[in-house]
C-alpha cells in the first residue's frame, strides 16, 4: 500500500512538473521595441506572455544602436511589437539581420498622424518662418550645404503618437488583437486585460484634462528639449516649442536657439523642460537667455526604471502633466 501510495505521489509530480514546463513553454514570446511600448504590453498580456524590450529605460530610440542580442531577441520571438512611423530607424535593418518569422505588428496602426512640417512650422509665426528662411539658407551656404535640417529625415509624420492618451487606447487594442491572433487560447485574458487597463486609461484621461483646465490659457505655452509633445498639445490645448525637431538626431542651430528665445519671449512662455532622453545643457541655455525657469524633467520617449518616477505609461503621464502644472502655477 504504501508503495502504491509513493508510487501514485510520484506520478502525481511528474505530472504536475511537466504541466509547468507546459506553461512556461506557452509563452509568448514578445519583443517590444522600447519601454513605453513594453509597458502597455505587460498591461495587456500579463503572466501569459514573456517580453523583452530592444531601447531601454531612459534610452534614445532615435539614436540606438542595436546590439547582437537584439537579432538573437527577434529571432526568438513570435510577435514583434513596433511603434512606426518611422520611429525606429534602426529596426528595419535589424528585423532583416534577425531573419525573425515573428509577427511585426505596428501598434499605432489606425491613429490619425500628425504632419511633421504642420507640427513644426505651426509653432512659428509667419514673421518666424521667414527670419528662419533667410537665416537658414545664410547658414547653409556658410558651410556649403544644400540640405541644412533636411538632411534629417524623419518621415512624413510625427511618430511621437503615445503623448495622447486617446492614441495609447489604439495601441492597447492592436497589441491584444496581435496577441489573440499568435495565441488564440489566451485571447479571453487579453480581452480582459485590455479592457481593464483602458478603464483605467480612461480615467487618466479625466486627470489630464483636468490638470490642464488649471493652468490660464494665457500661460499654456511651455519649451521642451525635442518636439515630442505634438499629440499632447493636439490632445489637451498646451502649446510645446522647442529647439530640435521631432527626432534627437536633428541638432539645433545657433539661428534655431535664437528665434526659439525671440519666440518664448513673444509667445510668453511659461517655463522650460528637459527631458530623460536629451542632454539638458541646451534647455538651460535657452532658460537662462530667456529668462525663465527649468520646470523640470519630462519623461517623453522613454519611461524611467523601476524606481523613477515614470516607470509605466500612467505614471509617465501623470507625472509629466503634475511636472507642469507645477511648474507654470508654482504650487
Amino acid at each position: 500500500m504504501f508503495r502504491t501510495l509513493r508510487f501514485a505521489t510520484c506520478a502525481s509530480l511528474v505530472a504536475l512538473a511537466a504541466s509547468a514546463s507546459s506553461v512556461s513553454a506557452a509563452e509568448l514570446k514578445v519583443v517590444a521595441s522600447f519601454s513605453i511600448i513594453a509597458d502597455l504590453a505587460s498591461n495587456v498580456g500579463g503572466d501569459r506572455v514573456e517580453i523583452s524590450t530592444l531601447v531601454p529605460v531612459d534610452g534614445d530610440a532615435h539614436v540606438y544602436d542595436p546590439r547582437p542580442a537584439d537579432a538573437a531577441a527577434l529571432e526568438a520571438a513570435q510577435v514583434v511589437l513596433v511603434n512606426g512611423l518611422e520611429f525606429e530607424g534602426f529596426m528595419s535593418r535589424l528585423i532583416e539581420t534577425s531573419g525573425t518569422k515573428a509577427a511585426i505588428v505596428e501598434v499605432s496602426k489606425g491613429v490619425e498622424p500628425l504632419k511633421t512640417a504642420e507640427e513644426e512650422h505651426g509653432h512659428q509665426s509667419e514673421a518666424h518662418k521667414e527670419a528662419a528662411h533667410d537665416e537658414d539658407a545664410g547658414e547653409k551656404a556658410e558651410a556649403g550645404d544644400d540640405h541644412g535640417h533636411e538632411g534629417h529625415h524623419h518621415g512624413e509624420f510625427d511618430p511621437h503618437a503615445w503623448q495622447s492618451i486617446e492614441n495609447a487606447e489604439i495601441y492597447v487594442k492592436n497589441i491584444a488583437a496581435a496577441f489573440c491572433d499568435a495565441e488564440p487560447a489566451g485571447c479571453a485574458t487579453y480581452t480582459a486585460n485590455s479592457e481593464a487597463y483602458l478603464a483605467k486609461l480612461d480615467e487618466l484621461e479625466n486627470e489630464v484634462k483636468a490638470a490642464v483646465a488649471s493652468i490660464p490659457e494665457g500661460r499654456r505655452t511651455i519649451i521642451t528639449s525635442h518636439d515630442a509633445f505634438g499629440y499632447f498639445e493636439h490632445a489637451y490645448g498646451l502649446k510645446f516649442i522647442a529647439p530640435e525637431g521631432v527626432s534627437t538626431e536633428a541638432e539645433a542651430s545657433a539661428a534655431d536657439v535664437a528665434r526659439l528665445i525671440d519666440q518664448a519671449k513673444e509667445d510668453k512662455a511659461s517655463a522650460i523642460f528637459v527631458e530623460n532622453i536629451t542632454n539638458p545643457r541646451l534647455a538651460e541655455q535657452i532658460a537662462r537667455e530667456a529668462g525663465l525657469t527649468v520646470g523640470g524633467t519630462l519623461y517623453s520617449d522613454a519611461l524611467s526604471g523601476e524606481g523613477g518616477p515614470a516607470a509605466t505609461y500612467i505614471d509617465m503621464v501623470r507625472y509629466n502633466v503634475t511636472t507642469i502644472t507645477k511648474a507654470v502655477l508654482g504650487s
